[in-house]
């Protein structure tokens, strides 16, 4: 369990290392949760919300530069603090916008593809875009979606069901 005092440990760390890339930081906001993945780990994570002047610089291109960023401060804290946990950061609620707006497109194109019976292909994403959008329909009966491709080609495909 993370305490309020490695959470206080965590900011601290999180503002120099923003202060040394001579980033404009207007808040910072974290908290600590458990998180039970697929193989049934139960691990820590610990979200970092940045309100910043500048955000495209740490998003980056599809958000490539804020993911590097994001495993680059886990490797930071894990080593300061002597534990291991998942680190969440989100710059400006990038990442939130981005999970809504992948929601509706996989709702979208799965209307689409009902409504005429051909399948669709959205555009190659990576593995945690491709993970919303597989979540977000699976629960509907009358559509399969499933990834094809290999590496940056890596895409979805939603089909009718038979």
């Amino acid at each position: 369990m993370i305490e309020e005092k490695e959470i206080g440990i965590i900011k601290e760390n999180v503002r120099n290392f923003l202060d040394k890339m001579t980033v404009g930081t207007l808040g910072i906001e974290i908290k600590a949760n458990s998180f039970e993945n697929t193989y049934k780990e139960n691990k820590e994570v610990v979200d970092i919300a940045l309100l910043i002047e500048e955000p495209q610089m740490l998003i980056g291109q599809n958000g490539q530069t804020l993911f590097e960023f994001s495993r680059l401060l886990k490797i930071i804290l894990n080593k300061k603090l002597q534990k291991d946990f998942y680190v969440n950061v989100d710059i400006n609620d990038y990442k939130k916008k981005k999970v809504e707006f992948l929601k509706e497109l996989a709702k979208t194109t799965a209307d689409q593809v009902v409504q005429t019976k051909e399948k669709k292909e959205l555009p190659p994403m990576p593995s945690y875009e491709r993970r919303v959008i597989h979540a977000e329909l699976a629960s509907r009966q009358d559509i399969i979606s499933e990834s094809q491709g290999e590496g940056n080609e890596r895409h979805i495909v939603i089909s009718p069901w038979q």
